[in-house]
C-alpha cells in the first residue's frame, strides 16, 4: 500500500508536470483571409513557430498626452522632447502583468525572452503541436498566391481568461500582411533627344523643363529648397530599406554629378543593417525603390548624414520587419530626426492589434523628437496599389494618428494631385483633435458623395504632398523616371531634415512629431494648398481635391521660406 505522504508526493509531481487547467477565452478571430491567401491545409506539427507576445502597455494615454505637449506649437512644453527612459516608463508593463503573463509560460515549460527596450513584447519558439495546444488554435499553412510564399497562421485563438488586462495578443497568429513584392514602379529609360532637364537654378523661377521632368533643382525652385550644405552632424535622416531592395553607391554617385554637380560626388550614406539586411553593391543589385529615396535624400537634404536602415529578409514578425525596425530604433539612445519610409499596408490586412501596436510605437519614437513620414499609397482610394474594390481602401501607417502621411502631386503651374495618390480614412483609427476642424470642412462640403465607402469618423490622411511624378533617378547606371508617393515621401523627409538642421544651429530642438504643427493656422499658412486632382479607384473618382484639407493632398506642399518663419527661424 501507499503512504498517505508517498500518495501527496506523487500528486505533486503530477500538478508540477503538467500545465495548471485555466478557463479559456477566445482573444482574436477573423472570419475570412484577404483574397490573395489561400488556405493550403494543415500545418505540420513539427514545424516551429517563432511566436510574439505583446503585453498590455503602463499608460498609453498618458504618453500620447506628453506627445501632444511636447508637438503642440501652444503649448509650453513643445520641443521638450522625451528621453528613452521617460518613454519607456510609460511602455513598461506594471510588474503584475509580467509576472502574469511570464507564470503562464513557464507552466507550460516557454522561457521567453525580452523582445523590445520597455518589456513589452516576449518572444519564443514552440512547435506547431504545442502553440496549437497552448492558444487552443487551429494553425494552417497559407500561401499568398502572387508571390508564392508561405506562412502558418490561424483564423483564431484563446488565452486563459484571467490575462485578460495583462496579455494585450498574441502575433503572429491571424495578420495576413501582403509579403512586400516590390512597389510596381515604371522605370522609364530617358531617351537621347529629351530635353535637357533643370540642373542648376540660379534665379527662383521654374524652369519650363520640370512640367515633364523633375529633378533635384526643380524641387529647390518649386519649393524654395536651399543648396547650401547642413552644418550640424548630430542631426540625422534615417531611410528605411525592404525586401533586398539596396541602395546603389554607383548610381548615387552619377546621380550626384548629373543633377547636383555643386554636392561632391563622394556624398553618401552610411548603412545599418538588421534581421539579415544588407546592402551589396553589384549594378544589377541595385534597386529602384532604395535608390530613389537615397538619391532624394542625400539630393535634397545637402550634407545632412543620411543613414539607409536595411531590413533583411530574416524577420519573424509577421509584418515584413516593420516591428523589428521600429523596436530597433527605440533602443538606440540617439534615434535619427527624420525617418523616411516609402512602403506600406492595406490597413484591412492588418488585425487591429498589432496596427495598434504599431502606432503605439511610433507615438513613441514622436515623442522622443523623431518627424516620422509615410507614404500614402499608389493606388488612388483603392489603397497601397490599385486594385478591385467595392469599398475605399485605406493604407497603413498612414491612418495611424502619429505618423505624417504623405501624398503625391504632379505638374508645376500651379501643382495638382497625381491621380495614383492614396487617400482617404483610416476604419482603425479615429480622427485626431489636431486635424478635427481641417477634415469636417472637407467632409461638410463632400456631403453625401460616396457615402458609406468610407469612415467619415476616422484619421484622414494624407498631411501633405510633394511631387511625385516624372522624377528622374540614376538606376543601374541608366538615367529615367519614375511615379509614385514613394518619390514624394523622402523629398518631403528632406524638407524637414534641412530645417532640423538650421534649428540646431541655433541651438533650437527638432521638430519631432509633425501634425499638430501642420494642421495649427501657422503651420498650415506655409503650405502651398493644392485644389484640383483626384484619386479615382473602387469604380469611383475617388475625392477631389479643394481649398483647404483633402484626402487627396492633404494640407498641400512645402513653401521652404514660409516654414522657417513658422517655425521660429
Amino acid at each position: 500500500m501507499f503512504s498517505s505522504a508517498l500518495l501527496v508526493a506523487c500528486l505533486v509531481a503530477v500538478a508540477y508536470g503538467k500545465p495548471m487547467a485555466r478557463s479559456m477565452q477566445v482573444h482574436e478571430t477573423r472570419e475570412s483571409v484577404p483574397s490573395a491567401f489561400q488556405r493550403v491545409g494543415p500545418a505540420p506539427q513539427d514545424a516551429t513557430l517563432d511566436l510574439r507576445v505583446a503585453l498590455v502597455q503602463s499608460d498609453m494615454a498618458g504618453l500620447e498626452k506628453a506627445l501632444m505637449d511636447v508637438s503642440d506649437p501652444a503649448s509650453p512644453l513643445k520641443g521638450q522632447h522625451l528621453s528613452k527612459e521617460e518613454v519607456e516608463a510609460f511602455v513598461t508593463p506594471k510588474p503584475e502583468t509580467v509576472t502574469a503573463v511570464t507564470n503562464w509560460l513557464k507552466e507550460n515549460d516557454i522561457e521567453a525572452t525580452k523582445a523590445s527596450p520597455a518589456g513589452d513584447w516576449l518572444s519564443f519558439s514552440i512547435p506547431v503541436s504545442k502553440a496549437s495546444a497552448l492558444l487552443d488554435a487551429d494553425f494552417a499553412v497559407f500561401n499568398h498566391t502572387p508571390t508564392g510564399k508561405t506562412s502558418i497562421r490561424t483564423l483564431a485563438y484563446s488565452i486563459p481568461a484571467d490575462l485578460k488586462g495583462h496579455l494585450d495578443f498574441v502575433h503572429p497568429t491571424t495578420v495576413f500582411a501582403q509579403p512586400f513584392s516590390g512597389r510596381v514602379f515604371s522605370f522609364v529609360p530617358s531617351r537621347a533627344d529629351k530635353p535637357a532637364p533643370a540642373v542648376n537654378v540660379t534665379s527662383d523661377a521654374v524652369p519650363a523643363s520640370c512640367a515633364t521632368t523633375i529633378t533635384p533643382a526643380c524641387l529647390q525652385a518649386l519649393y524654395g529648397i536651399p543648396t547650401a550644405l547642413a552644418t550640424q552632424k548630430a542631426n540625422t535622416l534615417g531611410v528605411s530599406g525592404f525586401i533586398e531592395q539596396f541602395a546603389n553607391q554607383a548610381d548615387l554617385k552619377s546621380f550626384l554629378t548629373k543633377f547636383r554637380p555643386d554636392l561632391s560626388s563622394a556624398t553618401t550614406f552610411t548603412t545599418q543593417t538588421l534581421d539579415g539586411g544588407s546592402n551589396p553593391q553589384q549594378v544589377a543589385e541595385a534597386g529602384i525603390e532604395a535608390d530613389l529615396d537615397t538619391q532624394y535624400t542625400l539630393g535634397i537634404a545637402s550634407g545632412v548624414p543620411t543613414t539607409f536602415i536595411s531590413v533583411g529578409e530574416r524577420n519573424s514578425d509577421g509584418v515584413n520587419g516593420f516591428l523589428d525596425i521600429i523596436n530597433q530604433l527605440l533602443s538606440e539612445t540617439a534615434a535619427p530626426q527624420v525617418l523616411s519610409t516609402s512602403y506600406g499596408f492595406d490597413e484591412p490586412d492588418l488585425p487591429t492589434s498589432i496596427a495598434t501596436n504599431l502606432c503605439n510605437a511610433y507615438m513613441q519614437l514622436g515623442a522622443r523628437g523623431t518627424s516620422i513620414l509615410f507614404s500614402s499609397g499608389d493606388g488612388g482610394v483603392s489603397g497601397s496599389q490599385s486594385q478591385t474594390c467595392t469599398t475605399f481602401v485605406p493604407t497603413f501607417p498612414s491612418g495611424c494618428p502619429f505618423v505624417t502621411s504623405v501624398g503625391a502631386t504632379t505638374g508645376i503651374a500651379p501643382e495638382t494631385a497625381a491621380s495614383f495618390t492614396g487617400g482617404g480614412f483610416s476604419a482603425i483609427f479615429a480622427q485626431p483633435s489636431y486635424q478635427a476642424s481641417a477634415v469636417s470642412g472637407f467632409l461638410n462640403a463632400l456631403g453625401n458623395t460616396n457615402a458609406g465607402k468610407f469612415n467619415k469618423a476616422g484619421r484622414g490622411f494624407p498631411d501633405i504632398s510633394a511631387q511625385g511624378q516624372n522624377v528622374e533617378i540614376v538606376f543601374q547606371g541608366q538615367t529615367g523616371t519614375v511615379d509614385g508617393t514613394s518619390c514624394s515621401c523622402p523629398i518631403t523627409a528632406s524638407t524637414i531634415a534641412l530645417l532640423n538642421d538650421q534649428l540646431a544651429a541655433q541651438g533650437k530642438p527638432s521638430l519631432g512629431f509633425l501634425n499638430p504643427f501642420l494642421y495649427s493656422a501657422a503651420g498650415t499658412a506655409a503650405l502651398t494648398d493644392v485644389t484640383s486632382g483626384s484619386n479615382p479607384g473602387c469604380n469611383t473618382n475617388g475625392f477631389t481635391a479643394r481649398a483647404g484639407w483633402d484626402p487627396v493632398t492633404g494640407l498641400g506642399t512645402p513653401n521652404f521660406a514660409k516654414l522657417k518663419t513658422a517655425v521660429g527661424l
